[in-house]
């Protein structure tokens, strides 16, 4: 007589996740040298004071590409956006810093410092220094984070394209325009069943005393982009584009790339309900690199993410001290990637494509392939 085997039930979703963390923040912290959470003015003006020089003196550089032979301006040009997106994102991160009150121990300073930084680079600084605050207090909950939430299967449209062109043409639109449709529309974010975005103080983003702050960002982007429209009246379109819109584009996509990447990896998971806590939302956070250049100028924000995310008003310069401590103590729980950050990219948007419905409680990503499975059954 043949005994036929009963095949292994498929593991759930749960079972490839990781179970709860068995540490509390208290641990995670007494795991950390102390003086990793000492907010010091100075030594973080000093990274402000590099950060402006180096971006002064590369827009003074620029201003002799003219003289350059026409042809080789072809090649100084993007040579400057790129190096100048490069160290405009550097600000970027000290404004970002501002918003945490990681910058000083004084709100005022923060605030005054994070607002003309932001606003220089048309970012609505108390808007969004609100949402992505509750972004870090609901990491992966799928039904209370803010951005790059996943769409869920019901969502997903049954002619969908598979295809490496797919991918690449979707991580296109999204490091070029999508943090301009982030900031506008609220996409990527949830979905509140009315006009949503970063600019209206009665949008659903906002509770009713962040209004001042709301207009107070709103005036000052209007103050720069007044600023913008003089500078090309007495110059030209063509000169604020190759100056300041172009590097600024570049910072763009730095953003939206490190936002991304940070948290859409087939290792990471979302939440729903009780399965979700703040540590194992702070936790579904990958440090990656990319390259020792651009993680020193952009302050380490690509490499010390967990613990940025665990402990977000510790300083930069900490962060990454911390690091190597958090990583001993976390062991398994501890998330890093250093594939090339572009090729990353293009992975995120050909692996990373939905989740399941409720009730599914602990989430993976699915990709084309299980969709189009399902749909065969």
């Amino acid at each position: 007589m043949v005994r036929v085997q009963k095949a292994a039930p498929a593991p759930s979703d749960e079972d490839k996740v990781l179970p709860m963390p068995p540490f509390t923040m208290g641990e995670l912290r007494a795991a950390i040298p102390a003086h990793c959470f000492e907010r010091p003015l100075l030594r973080s003006l000093s990274y402000l004071l590099r950060d402006l020089v180096l971006v002064s003196a590369t827009a003074y550089a620029s201003t002799f590409i003219s003289l350059a032979p026409v042809s080789l301006r072809y090649v100084l040009w993007p040579l400057y956006w790129a190096v100048q997106g490069t160290l405009g994102t550097g600000l970027w991160v000290l404004a970002h810093e501002c918003g945490h009150q990681a910058f000083s121990d004084y709100k005022a300073v923060n605030d005054g410092i994070g607002l003309v930084l932001h606003s220089a680079l048309l970012v609505p600084y108390h808007p969004w220094r609100i949402t992505h605050g509750s972004h870090h207090k609901n990491t992966n909950h799928m039904d209370r984070d803010h951005v790059f939430v996943p769409k869920p299967r019901s969502a997903m449209d049954e002619a969908l394209e598979d295809s490496p062109l797919v991918a690449l043409v979707h991580a296109f639109i999204t490091v070029t325009v999508g943090w301009w449709l982030y900031l506008t529309t609220n996409a990527t974010g949830q979905d509140y069943g009315r006009r949503t975005n970063h600019y209206e103080p009665s949008s659903p983003l906002f509770k009713p005393h962040q209004r001042t702050d709301v207009i107070v960002s709103d005036v000052a982007l209007v103050a720069v982009l007044a600023g913008l429209a003089y500078w090309a009246y007495t110059t030209s379109l063509a000169t604020v584009a190759c100056y300041y819109f172009l590097p600024y584009m570049v910072v763009n996509f730095y953003l939206v790339t490190i936002t991304l990447l940070q948290h859409s990896h087939l290792d990471v998971p979302h939440y729903r309900g009780d399965q979700w806590t703040f540590i194992r939302g702070a936790l579904s956070t990958v440090d990656r690199s990319y390259g020792s250049l651009i993680n020193n100028i952009q302050h380490n924000i690509q490499d010390s993410h967990v613990a940025h995310h665990l402990f977000s008003t510790m300083p930069h310069y900490h962060a990454i001290e911390a690091t190597p401590h958090l990583q001993r103590k976390l062991g398994k729980y501890y998330l890093r990637d250093d594939t090339n950050f572009l090729y990353a990219l293009y992975r995120a948007f050909r692996d990373c494509i939905f989740v399941e419905d409720p009730p599914a409680d602990v989430l993976i990503w699915r990709q084309h392939k299980d969709l189009k499975k399902t749909k065969a059954q």
